[in-house]
């Protein structure tokens, strides 16, 4: 058996861990888990369940956290004991053990890499995530729909909190528009760079000549504000219109006008939630997110800024930064990394990391 020389690959690995470590400060990791396991512990955490929710998801993903860096330590020292004991006893079994580990431990160190790349001044938030259909028609509509179950089935296999805040359905196939929240450590800055227009082309269903038909879909981004910072909203420069909850085809799904739309007059700004089962619940949640809106458009003086934030986004040609192609050829690559997959099932699946990962790094690379 040809002797086995990882010692680059390992010394990369050692290189790229060192330079982790200095922005991860383990010491101050595990004095916010001591914290959060404090506030974990006091008998009454539950009595405000949305507090309980964020000590306890905040306490599981710094233990995560804590619990990848110790792996990696260890990992790497029984790595390299793996390959000399390999190379002196010539075990071909033991050789591909330890190549996959050593692709296991890139992908891992590489996501950790990543996640320290997230340092701006919003990175930290839950998101609010809206998708809207653009041209194309019934296609975009249904277009629409498959990237809403792309971004739920990717938060389900990441362990993130959704809530879905509204849906508008179209008339034939698929939504108008959906608004969901993403509560987890630094969601919004993992998945701000999913902002923009997305693009698909397929061999229509809707189509009975079967043509091959380009359909349209923005994806909107924005940070969720913090429950102790506020934006005043004058009930004066609202408007509040309730009504029914609809689902598919426009059919009412609630006997009672418990939905809620709010209109923020000054800038134009409308939110809408019926995921509640009352109208209260429902006003208090689409005011948190009109507050989300109105916080960005304080605190973005200059247009770059909201655009890098929120996007401006037209959902149309000459503007998508991802394309979908699922005929004639099989691809999804994004315009602005050239990453690519020629697994679109995958991805509409949820398998967004490859993705999100590279557009993290061009966005840094952008920046600096």
């Amino acid at each position: 058996m040809q002797e086995l020389d990882f010692s680059e690959q390992i010394a990369a690995l050692r290189s790229t861990f060192r330079d982790i470590l200095s922005v991860i400060d383990v010491d101050d990791l595990k004095a916010r888990i001591d914290d959060l396991s404090a506030q974990a512990g006091v008998p009454d955490l539950w009595d405000d369940t949305e507090k309980a929710q964020k000590v306890t998801s905040a306490l599981s993903h710094a233990q995560s956290d804590l619990a990848k860096v110790t792996s990696i330590t260890s990992r790497l020292e029984d790595l390299e004991i793996m390959v000399e004991l390999i190379n002196s006893e010539g075990d071909e079994e033991s050789a591909q053990e330890a190549q996959a580990e050593l692709e296991s431990l890139t992908k891992l160190l590489g996501e950790l890499e990543v996640q320290t790349l997230l340092n701006g001044e919003y990175d930290p938030r839950a998101a609010v995530i809206t998708i809207r259909a653009g041209a194309g028609g019934v296609d975009a509509a249904d277009f629409a729909e498959m990237l809403l179950r792309m971004y739920l089935r990717y938060s389900e296999q990441h362990g993130y909190s959704v809530t879905v805040l509204d849906t508008s359905y179209a008339e034939e196939a698929g939504i108008k528009s959906a608004t969901f929240e993403v509560d987890a450590p630094y969601a919004f800055g993992t998945l701000s760079v999913e902002a923009g227009t997305h693009r698909l082309v397929r061999m229509s269903p809707f189509n009975s000549a079967g043509k091959r038909q380009t359909s349209f879909a923005a994806v909107e981004v924005i940070p969720l504000i913090a429950q102790t910072e506020s934006v005043d909203v004058p009930e004066s420069d609202i408007r509040v219109d309730v009504f029914r909850s609809s689902g598919p085809g426009g059919q009412s799904v609630n006997t009672t006008d418990s939905a809620v739309r709010i209109t923020h007059l000054p800038t134009g700004i409308v939110v809408s939630c019926q995921n509640e089962k009352s109208q209260i619940q429902n006003r208090a949640a689409a005011l948190r997110v009109l507050q989300s809106r109105l916080l960005l458009l304080q605190r973005d003086e200059e247009n770059a800024k909201k655009k890098e934030l929120a996007g401006v986004i037209t959902a149309s040609w000459g503007d998508q930064m991802r394309s979908y192609v699922l005929a004639p050829y099989q691809m999804v690559k994004d315009l602005r990394t050239d990453y690519e997959s020629n697994n679109p099932s995958n991805v509409f699946d949820g398998e967004l990391d490859g993705f999100i990962s590279a557009g993290i790094r061009w966005r840094k690379q952008k920046v600096s």
